[in-house]
C-alpha cells in the first residue's frame, strides 16, 4: 500500500463498511439470535484488528437530584482474530449468540439493540446498529397477562438504576408500573410493580411491591412512612402458567 493510500484509510477515506444482517430481530431473554456480519472492503486495503458486537440498552440514573439516561453495555462478543481486508473485497462472517437472560424487554421506553464495530487501527471504525425486539418468555409472558388479566393497565416500564441491594450483572433494573383500572384490586390499591430476576431457564424470581390504597388520616401518616407499601419476593415457573392467574392474585390480596 502507498504511503498516499495509507494516509487515505487512517483517515477513513476510501475505508472498510460493515453491514449485520439478522434472521430475526424478534427474540425472547435467553434465546438465540442468528445473522451474518457483512464487511465490504473500501479503495485501501486495511487490517481489521477486531470484530465485535455489543448489546445495548439504556437506563436512567439519579444523581445530585437529577436524572440522567445512560448507556448500558449488556454483553460482548467478538466474532474472528485480526485479519487483513483487500481492497474492495467482501467477507460474510456469519454469527449466532445466546441473549443473556436479564436482557431488559423492548416495552415502554426500553430500547435494546446490537451494535456491530470493526476496530481498525489508526482508523475511522466503522460501525452498525440494529434494534431488537425483545418480547417475554413463556413464564414472563403468563405473568403480564395474569396482571393485565386481574384489572391491571402498565402505566410504565423503564430500566432505572439498581439499588444496592437488588444489584446483580448489571447496573440497572427494568420496573413495570401497573394502575388497577377494573377487576377486584380497583379502589384498592394505588399500583403494583415488578421486576423479573431470572434464576434458570425454567424459574424466575419477581420481585414485586403492593402500594395500597390511601384512606384517612391513618392511612396518609403511613404512606408519609412508606408504611402503605409491601415489598415480597417470589418464584414462578413452567408449572404455575396454567393457573399463574390465581397464584398472583393470592399473593397480591394477602398483601391489599
Amino acid at each position: 500500500m502507498s504511503f498516499f493510500n495509507k494516509m487515505l484509510a487512517s483517515v477513513g477515506i476510501g475505508s472498510a463498511k460493515v453491514d449485520t444482517k439478522l434472521d430475526s430481530d424478534t427474540v425472547v431473554p435467553g434465546g438465540e439470535i442468528r445473522g451474518v456480519v457483512e464487511i465490504q472492503g473500501g479503495n485501501v486495503e486495511q487490517r481489521i484488528d477486531d470484530i465485535y458486537l455489543t448489546l445495548n440498552t439504556t437506563y436512567i440514573k439519579e444523581a445530585d437530584d437529577k436524572k440522567y439516561t445512560v448507556p448500558a453495555q449488556i454483553d460482548r462478543f467478538r466474532l474472528t482474530e485480526s485479519f487483513v481486508l483487500m481492497a474492495n473485497e467482501r467477507k460474510v462472517i456469519p454469527f449466532s449468540f445466546i441473549l443473556a437472560p436479564d436482557t431488559p424487554l423492548s416495552i415502554g421506553k426500553t430500547k435494546v439493540w446490537i451494535a456491530t464495530g470493526l476496530d481498525i487501527k489508526n482508523a475511522v471504525d466503522p460501525t452498525d446498529k440494529d434494534y431488537l425486539q425483545v418480547v417475554p418468555n413463556q413464564i414472563m409472558d403468563s405473568v403480564l397477562q395474569a396482571i393485565n388479566g386481574l384489572g391491571f393497565r402498565l402505566r410504565e416500564a423503564d430500566c432505572e438504576q439498581a439499588p444496592h441491594r437488588l444489584r446483580r450483572r448489571l447496573p440497572f433494573i427494568q420496573e413495570f408500573e401497573f394502575v388497577p383500572v377494573s377487576g377486584p384490586f380497583r379502589g384498592r390499591l394505588d399500583e403494583v410493580e415488578i421486576t423479573f430476576f431470572p434464576v434458570s431457564a425454567n424459574d424466575i424470581e419477581i420481585l414485586m411491591q403492593v402500594d395500597r390504597k390511601v384512606r384517612g388520616l391513618s392511612s396518609l401518616f403511613s404512606e408519609a412512612l412508606n408504611m402503605d407499601e409491601s415489598n415480597l419476593r417470589f418464584t414462578v415457573n413452567q408449572g404455575d402458567i396454567p393457573h399463574m392467574q390465581q397464584k398472583i392474585q393470592s399473593i397480591i390480596q394477602s398483601y391489599s
